[in-house]
């Protein structure tokens, strides 16, 4: 579960809201991984786990964790790293093997006390959110936990420092790769949203995905690229390529309509800064647009 897009409730990125409460998702949807694949990639990544001495404990945490999802949930594991072991080596092992045998491209990574998250995308739009903790301090960030294998630390809940308002959780200064990366995330959580129904926060969503394309559009053009500084300075033809990126109605095909136009500027900004696995994330978000 990765904390910094928690709300009061906390849901995570990969789960925007409880899939148990929100509208019947359209399960012919072609924009989806299947159940199976999805399924897969759990039983690959808590092999890893098995395989690996340094992990300890093991948790699913998010929808996932406390029922059976839905279509469009992703796979949310956190796991409990040996004391005497660098969190960050475990990660990055990890994600070397993700990448040589799944072919995932990491989209993400922050730090929450004395959790890291790493966020990736694998063919057909599957999200893993990873997360690691020292054996000491691994226990629930929230009630949406349910404990795998090995033991958690004692306590209670681990306390989530709440994103600051209006923090687009850009890097200070801006980094185009991170930026980008956070907007791939952020496109998947509206695809989401649509498909479950829940209008109001897809508009977020989509919006979110706007305002990083414009972000990205700002560095490559010499201009401030935080809290919309120098979206008003941008060229005329990069804002005629958003005027679509607007949502016109908070029904399911004007908020797909929008999320396609941002998901394309995202993309083009992504091309344009030759970000690395920018073509291949550009694939697999093809049927967004």
């Amino acid at each position: 579960m990765v904390p910094a897009a928690l709300d009061v409730q906390g849901n995570s990125f990969g789960d925007p809201v409880d899939a148990s409460c929100s509208f019947p998702a359209e399960l012919g949807s072609r924009l989806v991984f299947t159940v199976e694949q999805r399924d897969g990639l759990r039983e690959r990544v808590l092999r890893l786990a098995e395989e690996d001495e340094r992990v300890v404990a093991g948790a699913a945490v998010g929808s996932l964790a406390i029922g059976d999802g839905d279509r469009f949930s992703d796979v949310d594991l956190t796991f409990g790293i040996a004391d005497d072991v660098q969190v960050a080596d475990v990660l990055d092992d990890w994600t070397r093997t993700l990448v040589d045998e799944l072919d995932a491209v990491q989209l993400g990574e922050l730090e929450r006390g004395p959790t890291t998250y790493r966020v990736f995308l694998l063919p057909d739009a599957l999200q893993l959110d990873l997360s690691m903790t020292p054996a000491a301090q691994f226990r629930p960030a929230g009630p949406r936990f349910r404990l795998l294998f090995g033991e958690t630390a004692g306590g209670e809940f681990e306390t989530v420092t709440p994103p600051v308002a209006g923090d687009l959780f850009l890097p200070t200064p801006p980094v185009a790769v991170d930026i980008f990366g956070w907007g791939v995330i952020y496109a998947l959580h509206a695809r989401a949203c649509i498909e479950r129904g829940r209008v109001w926060q897809a508009e977020h969503y989509v919006g979110t995905v706007r305002d990083h394309a414009l972000s990205l559009a700002c560095l490559r053009q010499g201009l401030p690229a935080v809290q919309a500084r120098g979206y008003d300075d941008l060229s005329a033809e990069t804002l005629a390529r958003l005027e679509d990126a607007h949502v016109g109605a908070l029904e399911r095909g004007a908020l797909r309509a929008a999320l396609a136009a941002s998901v394309l500027a995202l993309m083009r900004e992504g091309a344009e800064a030759r970000l690395p696995h920018a073509h291949v994330v550009a694939e697999r978000l093809g049927e967004f647009r």
